[in-house]
């Protein structure tokens, strides 16, 4: 494919499904050390019905309304998990697992009873995403990333998962220190006076920020998988952590890359005649490179937290 081609058609979706798998798997590393690996599957269902509620209530499809009520809705979450988990007396699992369901059930009638119709927001939309579509139409070749006029054409979503991506970065960057010690030792880092409660609450949402922001792209099925594939998948890698994050990001990068590509091409390259899910690809490239660390890995048969 020449770069006339590449650029328009492919480039900008690329980008997108690369920032949005690693501002995924960045805070999934720490969700997956303190044993909320299934949050980050929560936080990707009911994403949904605070983007819902948030269009209803102004009407439109904005970045900041959508990233409030993602907010939102995690927090809500949070709230609901800890009440049916201490009132209930449930395990934690069981009552994550009850939340996101009815929450995300409540999304999906929200967007069947609402009124749509005007702007791109549905389920099939909530579960696979729109990265094939969006391209750069105003490209014409490689020479375009340096075009002011070409670059204003630029889909809006790429600005808003840069953006998401960078704001996780500086999240882990500034709490890092409070942040390791909680999740390693939360008796010790309450006696060092560190607030464990809001960092576990700030951890959730930034990582709902984070899904919001790749949600109206890449869809549901990206998101689950990022939080949980890369990081497991580099658990398995090393027993340091700042190894372990390093490792995160090349796998959810090697999955979108490879998945991106074995969604348009691998059917061709079969002899089939369509493409199939980039979405779909990408969270299972994701999935089989952490069969092959399961399998491969050096530190596959050793258990513990990893060394600081």
């Amino acid at each position: 494919m020449s770069g006339e081609e590449f650029v328009p058609l492919s480039l900008t979706p690329l980008l997108i499904g690369i920032l949005a798998a690693v501002a995924c798997a960045l805070p999934g590393n720490f969700l997956l050390l303190r044993r909320q690996a299934l949050i980050g599957d929560a936080i990707s269902h009911v994403v949904l019905p605070g983007i819902v509620v948030a269009f209803l209530l102004t009407g439109i499809v904005a970045a900041v309304p959508m990233m409030l009520g993602a907010a939102g809705a995690a927090v809500v979450a949070v709230l609901m998990i800890e009440a049916i988990r201490r009132l209930g007396n449930i395990e934690p699992g069981a009552a994550m697992g009850l939340t996101f369901t009815t929450l995300f059930a409540a999304g999906v009638l929200l967007l069947e009873q609402s009124d749509t119709s005007g702007v791109h927001l549905d389920v099939e939309h909530a579960l696979y995403g729109n990265l094939e579509s969006l391209i750069w139409l105003e490209a014409s070749g490689w020479a375009s990333v340096l075009d002011p006029v070409a670059l204003s054409g630029l889909p809006p979503e790429l600005g808003r998962v840069a953006v998401a991506t960078l704001g996780v970065m500086a999240f882990l960057w500034i709490a890092w220190r409070p942040l390791v010690v909680s999740t390693f030792d939360e008796g010790f880092a309450q006696s060092l006076g560190m607030h464990t409660t809001g960092l576990g609450i700030a951890v959730v949402i930034v990582s709902a920020l984070a899904a919001v922001a790749a949600f109206d792209a890449v869809g549901s099925i990206i998101v689950i998988a990022m939080f949980i594939c890369p990081p497991a998948a580099a658990r398995l890698m090393t027993n340091r952590l700042e190894v372990q994050i390093g490792w995160s990001v090349v796998f959810a990068v090697l999955s979108a890359v490879l998945g991106y590509v074995f969604a348009g091409y691998g059917p061709l390259w079969l002899g089939y005649d369509h493409a199939v899910s980039a979405a779909g690809m990408i969270a299972t490239v994701s999935g089989v490179i952490l069969a092959l660390a399961a399998g491969f890995a050096p530190h596959r048969h050793r258990s513990g937290a990893p060394a600081l």
